[in-house]
């Protein structure tokens, strides 16, 4: 250093500080995004325009765009796979989230409506689409009308337990799925053994996920007919469901299965 320039020595040195704190800085946000693993879905991105589409940051009054979209995705699917099994002798393997008969309420109703009870972001369902497809892939469980809502209320469930700071009890959202708690605890744990209790969604894979559902939007097919989930109304309870369990929000009872 010239030492005729003493508050040279001094500028430099504030600067090698600043940067060393930019840089460790930097370091941490790296770390903790790795760590978290769900920390930074629906934030500012390269694909930031997909989530402004999708409602993942902001919404206007109604419900943010994603609860359409994975409603219609998963009618479709529905649709394509009862139209296949209705062509073949096989019927699928029956698991603990096949109901006996197709209830009355819609997809994208029954989405609404978890979204409305539960005050979870909009990114918890893109997640919970995550899950849905590894389930899907990982057994051999086909996804129809007699099982798509329960797979449905239990991925939603794991995805805001695992991408939300707050969240309720089981007790809770079995409530606002028409089930009772101890039918939701054995969903929960026989989905989380199919995943291997594996919920980790990188930031990478979020994206990817949000860029195929924003492609299915895109995607017009005609369905002949709505798939039916739930039917709600007042003063009716499922005999299924143990009296015990008053499955009541918002003033209503649920008729399930």
């Amino acid at each position: 250093m010239n030492s005729h320039f003493p508050w040279k020595d001094r500028i430099l040195t504030l600067i090698g500080d600043s940067l060393f704190f930019f840089f460790f800085a930097e370091f941490l946000e790296i770390s903790l995004k790795m760590i978290m693993g769900a920390e930074g879905f629906g934030t500012k991105s390269a694909i930031s325009r997909t989530y402004a589409n999708m409602g993942l940051e902001e919404y206007d009054k109604g419900h943010p765009k994603i609860l359409s979209i994975l409603a219609s995705v998963l009618e479709r699917t529905v649709q394509k796979n009862e139209k296949a099994m209705k062509g073949s002798k096989e019927r699928g393997v029956v698991t603990v989230f096949h109901g006996t008969r197709s209830p009355v309420l819609t997809v994208q109703q029954y989405i609404e409506r978890i979204f409305k009870y539960s005050n979870c972001s909009p990114s918890c369902f893109v997640v919970a689409y995550v899950y849905l497809e590894r389930f899907l892939n990982l057994t051999d469980c086909l996804l129809t009308s007699l099982n798509v809502h329960r797979i449905l209320i239990t991925s939603i469930v794991l995805a805001v337990k695992f991408v939300d700071d707050d969240c309720y009890n089981n007790a809770y959202y079995a409530k606002v799925g028409g089930i009772t708690t101890a039918e939701l605890n054995k969903l929960e744990m026989k989905f989380l053994a199919a995943l291997d209790f594996r919920l980790h969604v990188s930031v990478e894979s979020f994206d990817k996920y949000c860029l195929q559902l924003e492609k299915e939007d895109n995607v017009k097919l005609q369905i002949d007919r709505p798939i039916r989930i739930f039917a709600w109304g007042k003063g009716m309870i499922n005999k299924d469901i143990v009296s015990n369990c008053s499955p009541t929000v918002g003033g209503y009872t649920c008729r399930a299965f």
